[in-house]
């Protein structure tokens, strides 16, 4: 219930390493002009505020209320099915409970997030997490006893109205049945997460944000010098990646060791629940078959060859060499544009290619902008990248972001509030049916991206201009697809030999480097020192096999794309309507209004064959 540093959008650039760039490297705030800082006002005042302390100890009391009135007797108060409203109100209770509960942890996480190197925050984050860990194992035993109950009772509450509303939320959290333990070994295993994978995840989050790097004499945290990778001198970028290994190479011990005990943590949880596959207990949560995602990793592999590999080639003839090193892949064309963007015209880009889709797309994402929802600057100890945090339905989503100025920075401002707009539009669905299983939640996002996209491309006339634009946008659909494939497949491997026993740095190194040859292919070359850089993906952390969703995202909106494109009667009003069900229905009933099907073997080719026609058009551009 507390923030989860796993929620969609959460540093999507780091991901792919196109951070956006320093002040130091990009422009002054003179240049961007005023940039916002977000207004945790609307959850509460300050960490020490009395409304925070008064909500405290209402949901600890009303958490024991429930626990007190319910518990062990649920099969009673249903009694064969004839409870139905019985059970609709004690649902709606349990839903007050999340919804207070995650105001009071997203605050917590959220003033983390704006410094996490703040001693006082990183308690007060600390003691929040224990307390509501503490309040949640007490309501562990409702969902547990609610998929206890006969399928026959469950249908039968559910012929009530007043419960169908909730017959989503049933049915999904009745898939999670067959992996359910007993009582105390469920609330053992949630209790113990605050000293285990809770802690080790705070243990990476601290380490990564106090790392310094000396790059040409200067010392700078992880972001400015993961950004180095983005100058235009050559010189620097070498500097930048070189500076970055060393670091890497310095605290890989640490790194290590987390990622044997994380993995190992997982495999522990995966034996005791029955899970077999190292990734299924993702796929269950991403409400997604395993062979609809094993399908999207084939689809992808098929396609480094005409992808990712011939898009390094042409970016290697561009830069003059027969091969590009990996700090040059991200590295911007000859003739690209350093023009600075403004806030102020970012924000009128992104809110003018909302527009142009609907008015009320615009109408939603303008409020970020009013009413303080956005965090933008770059400050010592913010957290690195970018992310929407949807805080609950009683309150609403709030935005991190390090802009400096870059049409990447734009692109990220355009994600970010392509999934604020989703969870805005979700809240209806209350807190237990707003969140959106990963297979949908990149939906909005990328797709804001691809209309910001269009927008930025239609005000550029250089034919250069237009190319580089182009080409940013291929190496973002590359970093998205390509790159967070292979990261799955980094993972995949990595657990299942961690099964066998601890590995050591090196056998993590060589199992990154040969997926990375693998994606990135023939024309990229991976210099000394490139074997270190698995250590500070964060979603390998935080969110296991979180990566897919990314690729699943950016193939599925590019389909989607296409539909919007052909004039699709009616396109806008589905579109909608699929962003509110949130995560009330499946992503086979949200995509069917569009005939699409993720299931057919065609679908992932189809979102791929986009990124094959601009690399195309790249080469017709070919000086």
């Amino acid at each position: 219930m507390a923030l989860e540093f796993s929620r969609p959008g959460f540093q999507k650039s780091l991901l792919g390493e196109t951070l956006n760039w320093s002040a130091s490297q990009a422009a002054g705030n003179d240049q961007l002009g005023d940039m916002p800082e977000w207004k945790l006002e609307d959850l509460y005042p300050s960490l020490d505020a009395p409304e925070l302390d008064r909500d405290i100890k209402k949901l600890q009391s009303d958490a024991k209320t429930f626990h007190d009135s319910y518990h062990g007797k649920l099969n009673d108060i249903v009694d064969g099915g004839a409870g139905g409203s019985d059970l609709a109100r004690i649902v709606r209770e349990y839903e007050a409970l999340q919804d207070l509960a995650g105001r009071i942890g997203s605050f917590a996480g959220l003033l983390y997030a704006g410094d996490t190197s703040n001693p006082e925050r990183a308690k007060f984050y600390g003691d929040i997490q224990e307390k509501l860990t503490e309040i949640s194992s007490s309501l562990l035993f409702f969902s547990l006893e609610l998929n206890r109950l006969e399928d026959s009772v469950v249908d039968a509450c559910c012929a009530d109205p007043d419960l169908q509303v909730y017959r989503p939320w049933i049915d999904d959290l009745r898939k999670e049945k067959p992996y359910q333990l007993e009582d105390e070994l469920e609330q053992l295993f949630h209790e113990k997460s605050v000293t285990s994978r809770g802690a080790w995840n705070r243990l990476f989050n601290e380490t990564i944000t106090s790392l310094k790097f000396d790059v040409g004499g200067e010392s700078l945290s992880l972001e400015p010098t993961l950004n180095g990778l983005l100058e235009s001198d050559p010189e620097k970028r070498r500097q930048a990646a070189e500076a970055l290994a060393e670091v890497f190479q310095s605290n890989l011990r640490l790194f290590t060791l987390i990622t044997n005990t994380l993995a190992k943590d997982k495999e522990i949880s995966d034996r005791w629940r029955g899970f077999g596959d190292v990734a299924d207990e993702r796929h269950l949560a991403n409400r997604v078959e395993g062979t609809v995602v094993d399908a999207l990793v084939r689809a992808v592999t098929e396609k480094y060859p005409a992808i990712p590999h011939r898009y390094y080639a042409l970016k290697a003839r561009w830069l003059g060499k027969d091969k590009i090193a990996h700090w040059d892949r991200n590295a911007p064309l000859p003739h690209q544009s350093s023009k600075v963007i403004s806030w102020s015209d970012a924000q009128n880009i992104v809110l003018d290619a909302y527009s142009g889709f609907d008015p009320q797309m615009s109408d939603i994402a303008s409020k970020f902008f009013q009413s303080g929802w956005i965090d933008a600057p770059v400050r010592s100890g913010k957290s690195p990248g970018a992310f929407s945090h949807p805080t609950v339905p009683s309150a609403h989503p709030y935005i991190l972001l390090n802009y400096q100025g870059k049409p990447r920075d734009v692109m990220t401002l355009a994600h970010e509030l392509g999934h604020g707009v989703h969870q805005v539009l979700a809240n209806e669905q209350g807190a237990l049916m707003a969140p959106t299983p990963l297979t949908l939640a990149e939906t909005a996002s990328v797709f804001g991206e691809m209309l910001t996209f269009k927008e930025l491309l239609s005000r550029t006339t250089n034919p250069r201009e237009r190319k580089a634009l182009l080409a940013s946008k291929v190496e973002d659909m590359i970093n998205t697809v390509a790159r967070q494939i292979a990261f799955y497949q980094f993972e995949r491997n990595v657990h299942i030999e961690r099964r066998s026993g601890e590995l050591t740095s090196e056998k993590i190194g060589e199992i990154w480097l040969e997926v990375q040859r693998e994606s990135l292919g023939p024309s990229v070359r991976l210099e000394a020192g490139y074997e270190t850089f698995w250590s500070y993906i964060p979603h390998f952390i935080h969110s296991p096999f979180y990566v897919y969703a990314y690729a699943f995202g950016e193939c599925l909106v590019n389909s989607l794309y296409a539909v919007y494109e052909n004039a699709d009667e009616g396109f806008v009003e589905k579109y909608f309507s699929m962003l509110k069900a949130g995560g009330s229905k499946s992503y086979h009933e949200l995509l069917h209004p569009f005939g699409l099907d993720a299931r057919e073997p065609d679908f992932w080719s189809m979102g791929l064959s986009v990124i094959e026609r601009m690399i195309d058009d790249l080469e017709s551009m070919e000086d």
